[in-house]
């Protein structure tokens, strides 16, 4: 499984916080690095659960069944698996409540909102992406 796209959107996603956190809170260039970085956190989430539903085709008896797994069954049976932890599920469950809510409510608050989870999300996405791609390794290894 090639998880480049993810790599890259995590890395994207780290370099826009980083810059927003450099920039004047209130300035125009604040703006646009808030901005880019709640985009980024979208695409690194679609990203991430798109890469789920591949990964547990290996593990479920058919694709179709993957492909009608709700968001948080997703995650379910990605814990299952070992392809996240137990513990990481409520965190990938509240970054989903925060996309949502982001798709409907272009305030202050949800960014900001958006902004507090971005260290925890980082971290779990970048988890995620290691594991899928040892995953693949090991599988290209058999």
């Amino acid at each position: 499984m090639d998880t480049t796209q993810l790599d890259k959107s995590i890395l994207t996603l780290q370099k826009s916080l980083q810059l927003l956190l450099q920039s004047k809170r209130g300035s125009t260039e604040y703006e646009v690095f808030r901005n880019a970085t709640v985009k980024g956190f979208e695409l690194t989430l679609e990203t991430s659960g798109k890469l789920l539903r591949r990964a547990l085709r290996a593990y479920m008896g058919s694709p179709r069944a993957v492909e009608g797994l709700t968001y948080k069954d997703l995650f379910r049976h990605a814990a299952r698996h070992g392809l996240i932890t137990v513990e990481a599920v409520d965190r990938w469950f509240e970054y989903r409540d925060n996309r949502n809510t982001t798709a409907h409510d272009y305030g202050l608050a949800f960014a900001e909102e958006t902004l507090r989870l971005l260290p925890a999300f980082i971290g779990d996405a970048r988890a995620l992406q290691e594991r899928l791609a040892d995953a693949s390794n090991d599988s290209d290894e058999a």
